[in-house]
């Protein structure tokens, strides 16, 4: 306290910092009321979770880093944003890598498209008739269905083998699966192949009948199997099948011959395993004038050509083979034996299709294959269920199942020189067929 009275200034100590409310140099005094009387009052707003933002934790932690590494790069004096050098460019082995991949991915997507419009051509073929009987959904891949599979003895009538039709239209008609009318004659083009295949749902099995089974035809005498499709297209061939096995027909492929030979060449052929050496001559052999061929095959693996893959696949009756040594000439070759190189040449094709070591050919080859595959058969199926049956072959087994191929057989001879198949064989082969 001072002794005079005077009024001393205050200390240092006592003043309020510059700026601050109260009293100060340079601010003004404070006032009753200005400073609140309890803490400040405030909303929060809460905004609403994404669907993804709920299945993740916040990560705060890397916010708050991002910031730290922007504030010392641009707000403490660092170069700035626009001020950052350009970036490296990529290098140039990643550019040609991407442009590869794009191409790549272009060229599967041409070879899809080739398949899709020839596979839909193919389904406009088929006669309305064998649609009307069919039971199937094109959703393959989820269940397995039955498919049949017809090849017809009909040839082009420019061919200069037997059997050759006697007009273009009466080619089409069999080829399409149409009852025969319009001035072409019934009895005259038989089933030349008859082949069941169940696929979808991870299933790919096969059965084949042999053509001169005895079965009953609706509207006709009993007589051989194949004959069916003589008096009615493939109409009259799916009812009489339904009705010899007891199952029901989902879809329908009938062979093309020269479709499919041009769809073996552009697979570069396919590798059969001969079980005996066989020889033929078909349609007189190649020197007979008659556009026939000549086989010449010893026991083993063999890579066959369209037309040779097919001729394997038709052999009724075998040559002697020149030379000594056994051949399928002297052992009973049969429609058993020939239903078996029916579904090599099948598994042939399946083995091309989908071998690793195929892929960079099938893959430069693609538009041919996708185009002429769809070729080689008129069915009911069109893009959208082909490719599923593609796919089916791809990632199921390769089985195979022939009546009355068992041994001793179970079959017998039957009238007009037809095989007579039990009932109890059927009923085997079907129900290893379906499973």
């Amino acid at each position: 306290m001072p002794s005079n009275g005077e009024q001393q200034p205050p200390d240092q100590g006592d003043q309020e910092p510059s700026g601050r409310p109260g009293q100060g140099p340079s601010g003004p005094p404070e006032r009753p009321g200005d400073r609140p009387s309890g803490p400040p009052e405030y909303t929060v707003y809460r905004s609403r979770k994404g669907f993804l933002s709920r299945l993740r934790s916040p990560d705060v932690s890397s916010l708050r880093e991002r910031a730290r590494r922007s504030y010392r790069r641009i707000g403490r004096g660092g170069p700035k944003a626009e001020d950052q050098p350009p970036l490296a460019p990529k290098p140039l082995a990643r550019q040609a890598l991407k442009w590869v991949g794009i191409a790549a991915a272009v060229w599967i997507l041409i070879s899809f498209l080739a398949f899709a419009v020839s596979a839909q051509l193919q389904e406009w073929k088929l006669a309305d008739g064998a649609k009307s009987v069919l039971n199937g959904n094109p959703f393959l891949l989820a269940s397995p269905q039955t498919i049949l599979m017809i090849g017809t003895d009909a040839r082009p009538p420019d061919t200069k083998e037997p059997g050759a039709a006697p007009s273009q239209q009466c080619f089409d008609q069999q080829s399409h699966g149409d009852a025969p009318h319009g001035g072409c004659s019934q009895g005259q083009f038989r089933a030349d192949t008859l082949m069941l295949i169940r696929a979808g749902g991870g299933h790919f099995r096969k059965l084949s009948i042999p053509r001169d089974s005895f079965a009953e035809i609706p509207g006709h005498e009993p007589q051989k199997i194949n004959a069916a499709y003589a008096f009615g297209g493939a109409k009259l061939e799916i009812q009489t099948v339904e009705r010899f096995l007891g199952i029901k027909i989902d879809h329908i492929v009938i062979i093309d011959f020269t479709g499919f030979q041009d769809f073996i060449d552009a697979i570069g052929g396919v590798k059969v395993d001969v079980p005996q050496r066989l020889c033929a001559d078909i349609s007189g052999g190649a020197g007979g004038g008659q556009g026939g061929i000549t086989l010449r095959l010893n026991k083993g693996e063999h890579t066959l050509t369209g037309q040779r893959a097919l001729a394997y696949a038709r052999v009724r009756e075998p040559s002697p083979c020149p030379g000594p040594g056994k051949s399928a000439f002297g052992s009973g070759y049969d429609d058993v034996d020939r239903a078996k190189a029916q579904q090599a040449v099948i598994n042939g094709i399946k083995g091309r299709l989908t071998s690793p070591l195929r892929l960079p050919y099938n893959f430069i080859h693609g538009p041919i294959i996708g185009w002429d595959a769809p070729k080689a058969f008129v069915s009911d199926m069109g893009f959208f269920t082909m490719p599923q049956l593609i796919l089916s072959s791809a990632i199921g087994g390769s089985s195979t199942n022939v009546l009355c191929a068992r041994v001793p057989t179970p079959c017998s001879s039957g009238p007009l020189g037809s095989t007579e198949v039990p009932a109890s064989e059927r009923r085997r082969a079907v129900k290893e067929l379906i499973g």
